[in-house]
């Protein structure tokens, strides 16, 4: 089989369940969208760690954050292979557009072209992307490829936001354009889990049209591709780093802050219209993948599990759940957590949670934060969950078949659950986590009540 190119498009803070294809509007990334019709989608697809660096390193690694040294905003542990590493040894060359310094240290990486933030309209501006994309491939002329393109849609700040007036000078916001669709807040309904607030649903619409500009460099990157001829001897993979930037989302192990939006296209290997809904995958699955389709040496270490046969139809035991973890915002700031999903149930151990620590993280910026605690001052109810997202408990288990916004904890206090159903998947999602930190020699494990 020819060595395919692998192109690799990520997007920043989208939402596992934003694109129409994942269950979102079917307007907000409508190109996106298609690509998913021209491959496989998969349902059940998790970041190793929902924030940007860790789960970039993770990718780039196939190793856990723990084991690899990049926890937080750290560089990569000197010895432990790359991807660019692996595959280069077989002839790729390797590119990257935008987010280059959430990759460290930069140059390890031994990148051959690069294209910085700025470059790129400040990694909004679809057309700059296509330009570096077609320049990428006219300059691999006769060499197999990987590029890493990074848009930083919907990162904040969001499309029409204080913050991006603010934050960017004249010249920086004229650098990239609009949205091809902006959203209003009367049609932008915020997530289950967030309260309908109308400075909530204002945030969300800013939100909503950030992804859609998204979806514009998406297939500004995928017209180049289409225009050098290229297209049939490309794998294209799309997923997002963490979940949205709003509370209960990004920098948590909710399923909102891990699930992510995994598309892959592989032309004559893959059939289009594929749906993956019944294995949990990673991205730090990747590595192992891009390097199976690359006919590349799998270095010892990697903790990630090629999906090809998943993608070529095979079943694969062993992925029934996946585990998530999180160690520090960007701040510096160490939540220690560590989850387990299933599809039924999501587990989370709280390493952090004392009672008195508070919680702070990025995505408590904007509007959406503030609103919810000058609403709270008047709504118990919402008094009571904002309250919990600044302390939390030390375990989470929700049953999210009938909670999937993860509204009700099922652990009490006392660290049992009141009924069967939800103490049998309590005692089996620790199981899961205890094995998980053994075989990983995860530091916290001599911590985790449930290994004693």
């Amino acid at each position: 089989m020819t060595r395919p190119n692998i192109l690799l498009i990520t997007a920043d803070d989208l939402a596992g369940d934003t694109p129409g294809s994942f269950g979102g509007r079917p307007d907000v990334m409508p190109v996106l969208d298609r690509l998913a019709a021209e491959g496989m989608r998969f349902g059940r697809a998790h970041v190793p760690a929902p924030v940007c660096q860790p789960s970039r390193s993770a990718l780039m690694t196939g190793r856990w954050p723990h084991r690899n040294g990049a926890e937080g905003f750290e560089p990569i542990d000197e010895g432990v292979p790359l991807l660019t590493e692996a595959i280069g040894a077989v002839g790729y060359r390797s590119g990257i557009l935008g987010k280059v310094n959430h990759l460290q240290p930069e140059d390890r990486f031994g990148w051959s072209f690069v294209r910085q933030q700025a470059e790129l309209g400040m990694g909004r501006n679809p057309q700059a992307y296509g330009d570096a994309t077609a320049e990428f491939i006219a300059a691999s002329e006769g060499e197999s490829w990987f590029l890493m393109a990074n848009a930083h849609d919907p990162h904040r700040p969001f499309h029409g936001s204080a913050a991006e007036r603010e934050g960017y000078t004249e010249e920086q916001q004229a650098s990239y354009p609009d949205p091809s669709r902006v959203f209003t807040a009367q049609e932008a309904d915020p997530p289950g889990f967030l309260p309908d607030l109308p400075q909530v649903r204002q945030e969300y619409a800013q939100y909503l049209s950030s992804a859609r500009r998204c979806d514009d460099v998406i297939a500004a990157i995928l017209a180049a591709l289409e225009d050098s001829g290229q297209a049939e001897r490309t794998v294209v993979v799309f997923f997002s780093d963490n979940g949205m930037a709003f509370p209960f989302a990004k920098a948590n192990c909710y399923l909102a802050g891990t699930r992510t939006p995994l598309v892959v296209r592989w032309p004559d290997q893959v059939p289009p219209g594929g749906v993956n809904d019944d294995h949990f995958v990673s991205t730090l699955d990747l590595f192992a993948t891009f390097c199976e389709m690359a006919g590349a040496e799998i270095p010892d270490g990697v903790d990630g599990r090629s999906v090809v046969g998943l993608l070529q139809g095979r079943g694969e035991p062993g992925r029934d759940h996946v585990v998530t973890v999180f160690h520090e915002t960007n701040a510096g700031n160490r939540y220690e957590m560590r989850s387990v999903q299933d599809g039924e149930w999501g587990y989370i151990w709280n390493a952090w949670s004392d009672g008195e620590t508070a919680y702070r993280a990025e995505n408590m910026a904007g509007l959406t934060w503030p609103a919810m605690t000058d609403a709270a001052e008047t709504d118990t109810a919402l008094k009571e969950r904002t309250d919990f997202y600044q302390r939390r408990a030390p375990e989470e288990l929700y049953r999210l078949t009938t909670d999937p916004h993860a509204l009700h904890n099922l652990v009490e206090s006392h660290g049992r659950t009141g009924d069967p159903d939800s103490a049998q998947a309590l005692a089996r999602a620790r199981a899961h986590l205890r094995d998980w930190m053994d075989a990983t020699e995860d530091p916290l494990r001599e911590r985790y009540p449930a290994s004693r």
